[in-house]
């Protein structure tokens, strides 16, 4: 879906490619035996390779090379079997080196693309130039001292994928989608945790804006913007900027801008340095990275069902909308937490229950799902317990409540508080002959053709019966004591 500016003089078209960078998930750094753990005391977590001491010379971390081909695996890219470690020259106060070691001409993963879906249930597929490893730089403490800023290593020389698309994105709407969807292949996989707020997930966004048909015009590209819900924000207000330089018959010029949540506004940070001011020349130290097919071809092997796939047979084994589909496959430990409820047994009724009273008590609560007190056996059980009449719909209302207070099982809940439905008909012909008694105005009226006083009878028998009686056993007995006047 094209978001379209109009300005003084006429439509705009938005054009938006993403640069991610995604924190690969492994014990270890890409060049170093260095630990990579989150909210470590800063400094804690630093070799003399990371503190680039001299004659330190890195050694590849297998484990985040095979990360990155699992990755382009996911993501229907090419994995190029020769790739080339570059050093990409710059300084800066976090980058004890002096320069980045990164890929450039040679990536680990060529061209792949991604399905998104938008809100009115289209799809569009967004393009992947190349993914490429580099190792991370380290971060500046500026809030430690009124005067000072300090240097904290720990994340320097952690590995990270870049994930780099091709400009097809054209809304805020549709990079949101791309984000969100990279994300949830990420965790699948068990790559990157994508958790943005800790800095693993973080987006460069280049934005351009042109008339219809034209070519592209100049990009901007704003830095490592932290939630999906800025990069939106930061992509409709750049792009404004971009249609008021244009229109005033100024020219937006190539350079590097900061997202301002604050103001909702960009601002300028640097000019944007093109390839040859980064001096990229292959590592002297790193030989070519080259991989055998049938190590790549094992990495495949050992992917998991991933979204598309797995939205696509819940559909077709548990009968279930396409939309119903699209929140469970949403987070793997939802679809998990849902396949344990429905497996040999009605998806929609599990469904049902997943995506309504138990992420509703997991909203209130705010918990996840891995901490549900209800675990999916004992869900499951409870709708055991529903389809062979043990109890009703109502009763296992209470019943789920009581589960999600205590943990307690459906059965040990339903035999302590006495909950198990009543299918004797006797005990139901007894309360309807008490209902219809005390109601005899209603009976006369419904017999006289006022049929829609069905429904009160059936509430009052069930009141009558403190909500155990088997609906279908009361409805079948109240039809016949009507109907036979």
């Amino acid at each position: 879906m094209t978001y379209i500016i109009e300005g003084k003089t006429g439509s705009w078209e938005i054009v938006v490619g993403l640069e991610v960078h995604a924190q690969v998930i492994s014990d270890s750094k890409l060049f170093s035996g260095s630990p990579t753990t989150f909210g470590a005391e800063p400094n804690t977590q630093v070799s003399l390779i990371d503190a680039a001491f001299p004659g330190m010379l890195p050694v590849l971390n297998r484990a985040c090379v095979a990360q990155a081909i699992r990755t382009g695996l996911g993501l229907n890219a090419q994995i190029n079997l020769q790739s080339r470690f570059d050093r990409k020259n710059y300084f800066y106060a976090d980058l004890p080196q002096g320069y980045q070691i990164s890929q450039f001409e040679h990536p680990i993963v060529g061209k792949g693309c991604i399905t998104i879906e938008l809100a009115d249930g289209q799809t569009r597929e967004i393009g992947i130039t190349r993914l490429h490893l580099e190792q991370d730089a380290g971060k500046l403490l500026h809030d430690q001292d009124p005067s000072l800023s300090f240097v904290d290593l720990n994340r320097a020389g952690i590995a990270l994928m870049e994930i780099v698309s091709e400009p097809d994105i054209r809304s805020p709407e549709e990079a949101g989608a791309y984000l969100r969807k990279l994300r949830q292949i990420l965790r699948y996989l068990g790559t990157c945790d994508g958790n943005m707020e800790e800095g693993s997930l973080r987006a460069d966004v280049n934005v351009s804006v042109r008339k219809a048909g034209e070519a592209f015009r100049t990009r901007c590209e704003i830095k490592n913007v932290n939630s999906i819900r800025f990069v939106m924000q930061a992509i409709e207000a750049e792009a404004l900027r971009q249609v008021d330089v244009w229109e005033n018959g100024q020219t937006v010029e190539q350079e590097t801008r900061l997202f301002d949540p604050s103001r909702g506004e960009t601002r300028a940070m640097r000019s944007k340095e093109d390839a040859h001011d980064y001096r990229y020349f292959p590592d002297p130290d790193l030989l070519p990275l080259v991989l055998e097919r049938e190590w790549v071809d094992a990495l495949k092997a050992t992917l998991p069902e991933l979204p598309d796939a797995k939205r696509s047979r819940f559909q077709a084994e548990y009968g279930i909308t396409s939309y119903d589909a699209g929140v469970l496959v949403a987070e793997q430990a939802v679809a998990d937490y849902y396949e344990t409820v429905a497996r040999e047994r009605d998806g929609k009724l599990a469904t049902a229950w997943v995506t309504g009273d138990l992420f509703a008590a997991l909203n209130k609560t705010g918990s996840t799902i891995e901490d549900s007190p209800v675990k999916a056996e004992m869900l499951g059980r409870m709708l055991d317990l529903i389809t062979d009449g043990t109890i009703n719909g109502k009763i296992a209302k209470e019943v789920f409540e009581v589960m999600f207070e205590t943990g307690d099982s459906p059965d040990t809940i339903i035999e302590h508080k006495g909950l198990r439905q009543v299918t004797d008909t006797g005990v139901i012909e007894t309360a309807i002959t008490t209902v219809l008694e005390k109601h005899a105005d209603k009976v006369e009226e419904y017999r006289n053709g006022k049929e829609k006083l069905f429904g009160f009878f059936v509430g009052q028998v069930m009141k009558e019966t403190q909500g155990k009686a088997n609906p279908a056993l009361v409805n079948d007995a109240l039809k016949a004591r009507l109907n036979n006047s």
